[in-house]
């Protein structure tokens, strides 16, 4: 007669690592996440199947995405890291930990890095990684956490949050004014420099659409960062097509044509369900949240 022996309790260590593969979607941002080489994330995750009988992560496209079995075995992934909480201190846990976010250059400086600033006020033991670009919805290239985008994003697998929009106002400087007399109407911006993003790089179609609010006007600096966009315009290199709230903190430029050229955009929030479980990135959310609710008139071009 055979002899049947209970099988042994998931590795509570393998467990973890699948939780830190969930969450980043990479083996390499799971392991400098836990501390790990990514040929020892990969063997934990092999372990784990091995002990499970089956798959628990699938490729997809630059990422692993959980399987069926992979989810259920997330739960208990939680759940051990539920347990290891209480052990360290329960509700008053420290909370820490690497964020990585993908988002615009504007948003970083405006509102990503003053909420990091007030959570690591709280919790200094949280970090986060900030990769700055305008782009389209990029998180399986990225392995970020978090990203945001400019347009609302197609994405599979993953959830989208609206945060908050923003305005887009055409600016000149006050030198530039001085020997350029403003325009009256749009159709009067014909033919007159702009400052903006490089057109054959820029693949948001929400900040393509703004260019129509500008007809016929040409190049004269054209760059991928919003800040160059400022900087140029303040030096007079013509009329800035720029986010209000960055413009606005400028005594030398002035918003030209403010009624007839108000784009209104929105910035998108894309996450990993996985990842809004974990307790850094929770925090970081209502950080950013209540930075966004601080600045929200600022946003809109209306300054408090």
């Amino acid at each position: 007669m055979d002899a049947h022996f209970p099988a042994p309790p998931l590795s509570a260590d393998d467990l973890l690592v699948l939780l830190a593969v969930a969450r980043s979607g990479r083996f390499t941002a799971a392991g400098a996440q836990l501390g790990l080489n990514h040929t020892t994330v990969a063997r934990r995750i092999a372990a784990l199947e091995a002990q499970l009988g089956g798959r628990v992560l699938s490729r997809e496209g630059a990422g692993w995405e959980l399987t069926p079995l992979g989810s259920r075995a997330l739960a208990a992934a939680e759940g051990v890291e539920r347990a290891l909480g209480r052990l360290d201190g329960g509700d008053t846990a420290r909370i820490g930990g690497l964020i990585r976010l993908s988002a615009t250059d504007g948003f970083s400086g405006f509102v990503a890095a003053p909420a990091m600033a007030a959570l690591r006020r709280v919790h200094p033991e949280v970090q986060l990684e900030l990769i700055t670009g305008t782009r389209q919805a990029s998180h399986q290239r990225t392995g970020a956490d978090l990203e945001v985008v400019v347009g609302r994003p197609q994405v599979r697998r993953a959830r989208a949050i609206h945060l908050a929009d923003y305005a887009l106002g055409l600016y000149a400087s006050r030198d530039w004014l001085r020997e350029h007399p403003a325009p009256q109407d749009p159709e009067e911006l014909a033919g007159q420099p702009l400052v903006y993003f490089i057109e054959s790089m820029l693949h948001v179609d929400s900040l393509d659409d703004a260019r129509r609010a500008v007809p016929g006007m040409h190049d004269a600096v054209a760059s991928t960062n919003v800040y160059v966009h400022v900087d140029a315009t303040r030096g007079g290199a013509g009329y800035g097509l720029l986010p209000a709230f960055l413009a606005d903190q400028h005594e030398d430029l002035v918003r030209v044509l403010p009624d007839e050229i108000d784009e209104r955009l929105p910035y998108w929030l894309i996450a990993r369900p996985e990842a809004l479980n974990q307790p850094a990135i929770a925090a970081f959310l209502e950080a950013l949240q209540a930075r966004l609710t601080e600045v929200r008139p600022h946003l809109l071009g209306k300054p408090a």
